[in-house]
């Protein structure tokens, strides 16, 4: 199947697969395309649109996330335009970035301008970082960058041809809730938040309130029962103790990733993370 690579993601994401999706790709069940696909983390795609199934079930806890891929699918026209808009100065990233702090301001607006929103500051913030402090705002300052591609139109159109063209749904919700329809013909990729390797590092959590070791443990759980059902799963996280106790009866190979955002500037470069399957 020929794919479009124009079909790429349109926001940059915390822990993003990119830079990994050959050792990804390498992992994936052989015949991957008889699968339906899911993937209950969908954050930025990169694994999703590089394999562009024709049948899927993404999912993400993030309401704006979700929203703006809908809106592509939806108004990618009416968000090109709405985009066109932004101006790229420190005094409209501010006033942009605060809607969020004013909850009867930021329900006024339609769900093509929130998308738009996020796209813009996702392009113009400092590192492209998509972050929320635990009540649910916007945090990252702005970056200064001379040209970001905050109308990257291309993109937006052929990401949603795709999501027109094939069979794909688009979750809102808990991760467990997406995967209720899974069976022996589903390929689940999981890529929840990864478990701080550092006291200092959690700081990276894009879901409000961010995940603990009960949410890992947790999510080792439904590991388990997917296994126990016959349904194959693959699930990136970091390398640390913690995670490689929990899933010690799985198969575990290491990757390094180039990870760049870190609140410690010393500390960005090359991490290991670990991709573990259950066949």
């Amino acid at each position: 199947m020929t794919k479009n690579v124009l079909v790429t993601p349109f926001l940059k994401w915390v822990g993003g697969k990119r830079q990994l999706i050959n050792e990804i790709k390498d992992l994936l069940p052989k015949q991957i395309t008889r699968y339906r696909y899911f993937e209950p983390f969908i954050g930025g795609g990169a694994v999703f649109f590089s394999l562009q199934p024709k049948h899927a079930v993404i999912n993400d806890f993030n309401i704006e996330l979700v929203n703006t891929y809908r809106v592509i699918r939806d108004n990618p026209d009416e968000l090109i335009e709405e985009l066109s808009r932004h101006k790229n100065d420190s005094e409209y990233f501010y006033y942009l970035r605060n809607l969020d702090r004013d909850i009867k301001s930021f329900k006024k607006l339609s769900d093509i301008q929130r998308a738009s929103r996020i796209i813009y500051l996702n392009k113009t913030c400092y590192n492209g970082l998509y972050r929320v402090n635990n009540a649910g705002e916007f945090n990252v300052p702005y970056g200064g960058y001379k040209n970001p591609n905050i109308v990257n139109a291309p993109v937006i159109k052929a990401v949603s041809k795709f999501l027109n063209k094939e069979d794909i749904q688009i979750l809102n919700g808990d991760y467990e809730a997406a995967l209720t329809t899974v069976d022996t013909k589903s390929f689940v990729y999981l890529d929840p938040p990864y478990h701080p390797i550092a006291q200092s590092s959690n700081f990276t959590g894009y879901i409000q309130g961010g995940w603990n070791a009960e949410e890992q443990i947790r999510l080792r759980d439904i590991c388990n029962k997917l296994t126990q059902n016959g349904i194959k799963f693959l699930l990136s996280n970091s390398d640390c103790p913690f995670i490689r106790e929990i899933y010690i009866d799985y198969n575990i190979k290491t990757v390094q990733a180039i990870r760049a955002i870190n609140s410690n500037a010393t500390k960005r470069g090359a991490v290991n993370e670990v991709l573990i399957k259950n066949y």
